[in-house]
């Protein structure tokens, strides 16, 4: 006779006392059912969106918590990520849905072969990426043969070069050094580098070592950062009554911010991991786009406020930094008629 297996036997257990549970109190069994069935089906049809540490972002936080998702009839799966390129990476791989990412980054991916969407604006940095530096460094000139420490291909990285550029200084003027922006901050307030890179709430981080300054920020360098709702294109096509959804969801939540600002700054700074008062700082360096900004920015232009014009601005960042080997295809990256179908919809209202 074939003997039973381990597993069998803790099967066996399972059932039996699944039976037992049941049979003494039957409202406990049902609802534990139910309850796995629903999450299960939600679960199946959730919008899987990514998001990380950034004050644009952290508005998806509150849409979570005061119900505007299940208002908006869209279930959503909203992941955190601890490292920003984590979130990326998980998009282009098929493992998420949507994720929350600068405009640089998305067309790096582009040019790597990802087929992703941008459909909505979040905002522009206005200050809250900056480059931090330690004591004795006044001016930009002083990085020459300096450490500097940023999360190569990222947009801190591009803020970086471009300030570098604005002084007449090249990458080969400084000794990059590259690490995630976390590593960076840190590697900065303990003294291995000499100036970092870095975005918000990490630049409250890099600011604690003693004598630093921020040198230059995302201020001086107008829609250079812009940050934004992203979806795979396979997402886009088979789901746009979802992704309207998330776009609506997404203007009901800046709706309920704006009357309920202490609340919403509440929820953000505990997802931030700072206090509310510590983040209400952030308020300036970040540019919430309205309705409008958005229609706007999605229009062909000549300078860094037009999307189109500033990708393409990127891509020759990307290029000439060697971290782009191919030309991304760009005509089908923007997509804005969701954003218009919020717009026509309010119109109306």
């Amino acid at each position: 006779m074939k003997m039973r297996s381990p597993l069998s036997y803790i099967l066996l257990f399972l059932v039996t006392l699944t039976f037992a549970v049941s049979c003494t109190n039957p409202a406990v069994y049902i609802k534990t059912t139910t309850e796995m069935q629903e999450a299960s089906s939600v679960a199946a049809g959730a919008v899987r969106l990514g998001f990380s540490a950034w004050p644009g972002w952290f508005p998806w936080q509150v849409a979570q918590e005061q119900g505007i998702f299940k208002a908006n009839n869209v279930p959503v799966d909203l992941k955190w990520f601890d490292g920003y390129l984590e979130s990326i990476s998980t998009l282009t791989a098929g493992q998420i849905d949507a994720n929350s990412q600068t405009l640089g980054d998305t067309v790096s991916s582009v040019a790597g072969g990802a087929d992703q969407v941008i459909v909505l604006v979040n905002d522009n940095s206005t200050g809250n990426d900056k480059v931090i530096v330690r004591n004795g460094i006044n001016s930009v000139a002083d990085l020459k043969g300096k450490k500097v420490a940023a999360e190569e291909g990222t947009v801190d990285h591009f803020l970086l070069l471009q300030g570098l550029k604005k002084a007449g200084l090249s990458a080969q003027d400084i000794q990059f050094v590259p690490l995630e922006t976390g590593k960076a901050a840190s590697a900065f307030v303990g003294g291995q580098v000499d100036a970092v890179a870095v975005f918000a709430p990490f630049t409250t981080q890099a600011l604690k070592r003693a004598g630093s300054k921020e040198l230059f920020s995302s201020k001086e360098f107008p829609g250079a950062i812009s940050d934004h709702l992203v979806f795979s294109r396979k997402f886009v096509d088979a789901h746009p009554d979802k992704v309207q959804a998330m776009v609506n969801s997404w203007f009901a939540t800046l709706d309920y911010m704006k009357a309920n600002q202490n609340k919403s700054y509440d929820i953000m700074a505990k997802r931030a991991g700072v206090k509310t008062d510590e983040y209400k700082q952030y308020a300036d360096g970040t540019r919430i786009f309205t309705v409008e900004e958005n229609l706007k920015a999605f229009q062909p232009g000549n300078d860094m406020s037009s999307l189109q014009f500033a990708a393409q601005e990127m891509t020759k960042f990307l290029t000439q930094a060697g971290l782009a080997k191919t030309q991304p295809d760009l005509s089908k990256l923007f997509d804005d008629r969701f954003v218009q179908a919020y717009a026509e919809k309010s119109k109306k209202s």
